[in-house]
């Protein structure tokens, strides 16, 4: 989508001056005066935020967006547009929005009005912001992967323990009915004794040698490229300066890991939830992978990952099966995939191949009804919806952050193990490779000062 798409789609065409919110007295608003709002900042304003984390939060009468940050001022500037035409619109009023906008995350956490964030950043910036802003007192909604790293999310789920407030990760397939209603029939036995499950999720492609090019007035690289290391500008290696295409980031090994961690992260939750280890992870992971041999991006292509798990369970990850999970048991199978949902146009579902939502070897397991004293999972309609109730209830959301970091755990180790040829051995509960300090020595990332998590006094 174009910049101008972007701005037409809920705007006035009406542009504020960048300033504080303004504030409409509370007898002319009643339920929706602003005392009565979620105050929300919002962290990133790229493709998923446009397509996904502002308009699923926006739909919320009890939330209110009132600031925006983006490092590339011409991305905060149309999110401010959006945002600002969107509550005209919806409100009759000329200038009800005044969003403010920051650069710096950091100086938009010092605002005593904000109440919670939404962190749509690179992966390489998902920990920190929800580290600093869970040391600020904010609830957090942040997108997958949880932690670029091993340690960083580590340090990630000890400050918002310590700080009690409500992160929620973005893995949305909890939302979906279709892999509740498979997790919930393989939980109650009836596909029988489950022994493996098989993933499928596609490789990146390699990409082209891309040139050197000025940084745009517009960005504040330094501050994008974060605790990751200084490199020369592209265009092509950061996100595209004229439309919300997907960006070039996403399939270079700085940033983070490629589909192992974009999608496995979804894919690795949604199989926990039927194999009962959310709060564990695999025993052992060995891997093969391919990697370009050349070009800017320089993350796995085509793979194959196993884990071996303590209660005799074996998981398959790999290109080779359609996107989806695959439950097998004694007694039959179950598939579920997102059918033809999309997050955004550019994600990588074959809708062909996905387009039945949920399957099983005999049809009828899918009308099998779960008895009142059998396992029943947790419902909810929407992963942002239920954030916010839960921010008001202060109850933990369906996706917290000791969830979302072991789901990630297993996205990270993978990415590990295909620069190994061998098997490694894993200790869920210390998260630390066994009697192995090479691969121990890939939990964490060196991390360029003064960005980076190990610099935050916690």
């Amino acid at each position: 989508m174009q910049r101008r798409k972007f701005i037409n789609r809920t705007t006035l065409g009406t542009a504020a001056m960048v300033g504080f919110p303004t504030i409409v007295p509370a007898h002319v608003l009643g339920k929706d005066a602003p005392s009565n709002k979620i105050n929300i900042g919002q962290i990133g304003c790229g493709r998923i935020a446009q397509v996904h984390d502002v308009p699923d939060t926006l739909k919320y009468n009890e939330a209110r967006v009132m600031a925006v940050c983006d490092v590339d001022a011409r991305r905060a500037a149309d999110a401010k547009t959006w945002v600002d035409g969107y509550y005209q619109k919806k409100m009759d009023k000329a200038n009800y929005m005044n969003t403010r906008v920051y650069e710096d995350y950091r100086e938009m956490l010092l605002n005593k009005d904000l109440d919670a964030v939404v962190i749509s950043t690179p992966d390489h910036w998902h920990s920190q912001p929800a580290m600093e802003a869970a040391l600020a007192g904010k609830d957090i909604y942040l997108q997958k992967p949880t932690s670029l790293t091993i340690k960083e999310g580590q340090q990630l789920r000890e400050v918002v323990q310590k700080k009690k407030v409500i992160l929620q990760v973005g893995t949305q397939q909890r939302a979906m009915p279709q892999f509740r209603v498979a997790a919930e029939l393989v939980r109650n036995g009836r596909i029988g004794k489950i022994h493996t499950v098989k993933i499928g999720l596609p490789g990146d492609p390699a990409g082209p040698v891309a040139p050197e090019m000025p940084v745009p007035s517009n960005l504040n690289f330094d501050m994008w490229l974060g605790s990751t290391p200084l490199v020369p500008y592209t265009e092509i290696g950061v996100h595209p300066q004229n439309d919300y295409s997907r960006p070039g980031w996403l399939r270079i090994r700085n940033y983070g890991a490629g589909m192992i961690t974009g999608w496995g992260q979804h894919h690795y939750d949604s199989a926990a939830w039927g194999m009962n280890t959310e709060l564990t992870g695999p025993v052992s992971v060995q891997s093969l992978a391919e990697f370009p041999k050349s070009g800017l991006w320089n993350v796995h292509g085509d793979f194959f990952v196993k884990h071996e798990y303590k209660n005799g369970i074996t998981v398959y990850t790999s290109g080779g099966y359609t996107n989806g999970i695959r439950y097998e048991g004694s007694d039959g199978w179950i598939f579920v995939s997102r059918g033809d949902y999309q997050a955004s146009a550019s994600d990588p579902v074959d809708k062909e191949k996905s387009s039945k939502a949920l399957n099983a070897s005999d049809p009828k397991l899918l009308e099998s009804v779960i008895g009142e004293n059998e396992i029943h999972l947790e419902k909810i309609d929407d992963q942002h919806g239920n954030w916010l109730e839960c921010i008001k209830t202060r109850k933990a959301p369906i996706s917290p952050i000791e969830k979302g970091h072991k789901a990630c755990a297993i996205c990270l180790i993978s990415d590990i193990s295909m620069h190994f040829d061998r098997k490694l051995d894993w200790d869920p509960d210390k998260e630390v490779f066994i009697n192995d300090d090479e691969a121990n020595a890939l939990l964490r990332r060196e991390q360029r000062k003064p960005y980076g998590t190990d610099y935050l006094k916690i």
